[in-house]
């Protein structure tokens, strides 16, 4: 069976942009004209919803629904934070491509100015850099009437750095509640989970800025934003994609070994996000220009959640709200664009593959916690500071499209979620879940660039889509889980995420389906690049379900599906998959958990 998700968007080649203008800060008319082009390209609805307290049905016809008013212009500009003193470094590299190649990619008519932007500079902004701008930036904010800016500490890296996120409303406060209390929609902006791609945190320097004191104020109207420039800080002083731990980070967003990424849920749990963004760079040279003999041409990948059991409300928003109007604003702005794609690490293997289906990666796991979960990546691995204001520019239109997006469609967004959290609580006990899902093989024409002229270079390649799911295990959703009383780190990752788990307070017995292993091998986790970095052994299991009855001592725990996060739920605990708990070694046996397959009736206590 397919699930067929929205059509690849035809190619987009950019005009060039104009001459390069000097300043510190965007000009008041790339912006405004941003925030015009948004303004025009976010008209395309959703099917109408359901009347309130009716249950949700088979997905209507589409229908027009009222568009928001535009974002109201703003001219005044406000001064930036003052510069930091210019380091003294060596001279950048030389570009991995030639003259021509380099040529394609011109300076944006701005200049940014951030710490590790600055004339002279070879590093990046430091981790204390940031930590300086955030609270400048914190401190500038408290002038301003009714705006409200705090820095969060998230937590600790694994060396020791502070894992640190900054809130703007116009809220009460800038606690979770108060973001909750103030009925619009909240935006998580999230850079450099891999050490070794700076655009993003450089951009999020920026937006943060635009957002205190400059173009992008207004949007506070109608939004809520949570910044966290660098999610891996240790990853970034060392110039490396994984954490200090040598686990790649953005694929521990279900399991959250790595303290990184539990304080990436724990944020998210508390403040309930709208939209999450996810700023990455993708490799330029390398594999590309081994496999193809060619160079990555485009500015900007992107992609949205693509996993099992998205709901496709979700997805329809995700395309029509969000993508759509990104496109069109990377296009006025002079940028080019496509939907996010890789290659393995296999020389042999010539497949392109879009970004993938396994709920491992932010997008994905964010995406089942019913955001609308975007990533977007600047063509800036292995090219070092090469073309570095263009590629912030990129990310810079790309999130401030985001905003804009979610500020013009606050009042459907507050009726998305709560429909689609209706939705999956309404398919409790019955219904198909589908347990793991992969990618679909198709033919596509790709464009990348003649490492010599720098010309268009046009491929038909081999294409993994992951706009259409490919069922491969499929079953009835259970009511619920029943997890043994020695699950106690599963049950603390599911409660990080903000699942309800419930304790037996008194011994109980259910029906279900107990999971009877039919054969075992050992593995490792792989992506659509190759083996995760540092992932370690899994289990890999195939399994039959034996219907019976589970006993239920106390101190065992039963997790609920008629709950929000059910569809995260079901890709944790569903044990024959490389994701799930069990195959990662977070429930040690298939005992250990079972298939609660009608409503049970037990005493149960919420955890502490």
């Amino acid at each position: 069976m397919i699930m067929t998700l929205p059509a690849p968007a035809p190619q987009i080649t950019a005009p060039r942009p104009a001459a390069a203008v000097h300043g510190h800060k965007p000009s008041a008319f790339l912006l405004l004209s941003l925030l015009v082009t948004l303004g025009a390209c976010t008209s395309v609805p959703l099917p109408p919803w359901p009347t309130q307290g009716s249950a949700p049905g088979p997905v209507p016809a589409p229908a027009t629904v009222a568009v928001a008013a535009p974002v109201p212009a703003v001219v005044a500009v406000a001064q930036p934070v003052p510069p930091r003193p210019a380091v003294l470094v060596a001279p950048a590299a030389e570009a991995p491509y030639s003259a021509a190649v380099a040529a394609r990619f011109p300076a944006p008519s701005v200049i940014y100015n951030t710490p590790g932007l600055q004339e002279g500079r070879s590093s990046f902004s430091s981790n204390a850099e940031i930590q300086t701008w955030l609270r400048d930036l914190t401190a500038s904010a408290a002038g301003v009437p009714g705006l409200k800016a705090a820095v969060l500490n998230m937590g600790q890296s694994q060396r020791g750095e502070a894992l640190e996120a900054m809130v703007l409303s116009r809220a009460a406060g800038t606690d979770a509640a108060a973001l909750l209390a103030s009925g619009r929609p909240t935006v998580l902006l999230i850079g450099q989970q891999h050490g070794d791609e700076p655009a993003g945190s450089e951009a999020l320097l920026v937006i943060a800025r635009e957002l205190t004191q400059g173009l992008l104020r207004p949007l506070l109207d109608r939004v809520n934003v949570i910044i966290v420039p660098r999610a891996n800080p240790d990853g970034s002083a060392d110039n490396k994609r994984a954490t200090i731990g040598g686990l790649d980070m953005n694929r521990d967003h279900l399991l959250l070994n790595t303290p990184e990424a539990r304080a990436l849920a724990k944020l998210t749990r508390d403040y309930h996000p709208t939209v999450v963004v996810d700023a990455h760079e993708y490799t330029v040279v390398g594999r590309f220009l081994q496999k193809f003999d060619a160079v990555q041409k485009y500015d900007a990948l992107l992609q949205y959640a693509t996993t099992a059991n998205i709901p496709e409300f979700l997805t329809k928003a995700s395309e029509e709200w969000f993508r759509r109007p990104l496109v069109a604003a990377l296009k006025a702005q002079g940028l080019s664009s496509e939907w996010y794609y890789t290659t393995s690490t296999d020389p042999l293997d010539k497949k392109i593959s879009m970004g993938g289906t396994q709920p491992d990666t932010g997008r994905n796991v964010n995406g089942l916690k019913n955001t609308v979960s975007l990533l977007i990546e600047t063509r800036g691995v292995g090219i070092g500071r090469l073309h570095i204001q263009r590629r912030v520019h990129t990310h810079v239109t790309a999130i401030s499209s985001v905003l804009a997006s979610t500020a013009q469609r606050a009042p459907e967004l507050g009726q998305l979620q709560p429909y689609i959290e209706k939705e999956i609580i309404s398919s409790t006990c019955k219904n198909e879940a589908v347990v793991e899902a992969g990618q679909t093989l198709t033919q596509q024409e790709l464009l990348m660039l003649d490492p010599v002229t720098g010309a268009d270079k046009a491929l038909r390649v081999e294409w993994n889509s992951a706009l259409t799911l490919r069922k491969i295990k499929a079953r009835v959703r259970p009511c619920g889980y029943w997890l043994s009383a020695s699950s106690k780190i599963a049950v603390e990752r599911l409660r990080l995420h903000g699942v309800q788990v419930l304790r037996v307070t008194e011994p109980s017995s259910m029906l279900g389906d107990i999971y009877r292993e039919t054969a075992r091998a050992a593995g490792v986790r792989q992506d659509v690049r190759g083996t995760i970095a540092d992932a370690g052994q899994i289990v890999k299991a195939e399994v039959a379900l034996v219907r019976g009855v589970i006993d239920a001592p106390t101190g065992s725990y039963y997790v609920p599906l008629n709950q929000p996060l059910a569809n995260l739920v079901i890709a944790a605990l569903e044990p024959d998959t490389q994701s799930s708990y069990f195959a990662n070694q977070l429930i040690e046996s298939l005992t250990g958990s079972a298939r609660v397959m009608s409503e049970p009736a037990l005493k149960t206590e919420e955890l502490p």
